[in-house]
């Protein structure tokens, strides 16, 4: 069964002005606002600037969570890796590849703990699988890691800015049930990809959504006032019994809940 959740960090006032961050500090405090907005779940951010006090890198931290998560009823059932866009997997630099495959391995770890369902790795940016040998990187670095998550039953879920044929061509080349997709509606519209043609080729596939609006081309826009065509979104989804979560990681100002609300209202009547 589908469920509503948040990217960490949108009910908050901005971590150190960043668009998108863990909340080094008062993350606690997210828990209670989605509580109160009747959310499921509370995507958690793995960092790369901080990454050391992050609480899923320690005991403690993991415990933390449990305990937050317990009291208030949100869950952290998936994670975004953000860590990964500033630390590729697929890095040219083999001590650089090296750390990031042990930070996925110990978040793999991690995870299992908190019973989390998907690990999403971005590929997009810096991180980019916009070449053959960076392809080819990655399935090398990634593969063992997979063998990890499968045992731990956890997707490993891929943002990638990959047109549909190409995308689709990687991810066979893994064969693996936990090797899934992590669809970002606002970051499709933006590369003007065709929602039919890319839900064809891996709807299947897909194991966590993200909410969010993009103009063509440019940046993050508040829900339908971009180029994500939602309506055709959605009636296409259906064909695929999909039953993974939806998060918002829509349009943000320096507070985040108000924009936030109105935003969740807006895209209601498509979720329920």
């Amino acid at each position: 069964m589908s469920y509503i959740g948040v990217m960490q960090g949108r009910l908050l006032p901005k971590y150190q002005g960043r668009y998108q961050a863990h909340p080094v500090g008062y993350w606690q405090e997210e828990f209670k606002v989605a509580q109160e907005l009747n959310l499921d779940s509370i995507e958690f951010i793995l960092d790369f600037n901080d990454v050391e006090l992050n609480p899923l890198c320690s005991k403690g931290g993991i415990n933390e969570i449990r305990s937050v998560s317990h009291i208030t009823g949100v869950k952290v059932k998936t994670i975004c890796a953000d860590y990964f866009m500033e630390a590729p997997l697929h890095s040219k630099n083999r001590l650089e590849s090296e750390r990031s495959q042990n930070m996925l391995l110990n978040l793999i770890t991690s995870a299992s703990k908190l019973n989390v369902t998907d690990i999403v790795i971005p590929c997009v940016d810096n991180a980019s699988l916009d070449s053959l040998d960076a392809q080819n990187r990655f399935v090398e670095n990634l593969m063992p890691l997979l063998k990890l998550a499968e045992k731990c039953k956890i997707n490993l879920s891929l943002e990638t800015d990959l047109a549909p044929v190409p995308f689709m061509k990687l991810l066979s080349v893994f064969n693996s049930e936990y090797l899934t997709v992590n669809y970002d509606i606002g970051n499709s519209a933006s590369h003007g990809y065709d929602v039919i043609e890319e839900l064809n080729c891996y709807g299947g596939k897909i194991s966590d959504i993200h909410i969010k609006d993009r103009e063509l081309f440019g940046g993050p826009v508040e829900l339908g006032k971009g180029n994500a065509n939602f309506e055709l979104f959605f009636n296409k989804l259906q064909e695929f019994n999909y039953d993974g979560p939806f998060i918002m990681q829509a349009f943000r100002d320096d507070e985040g809940v108000e924009i936030f609300k109105k935003q969740l209202d807006w895209i209601k009547p498509f979720l329920l």
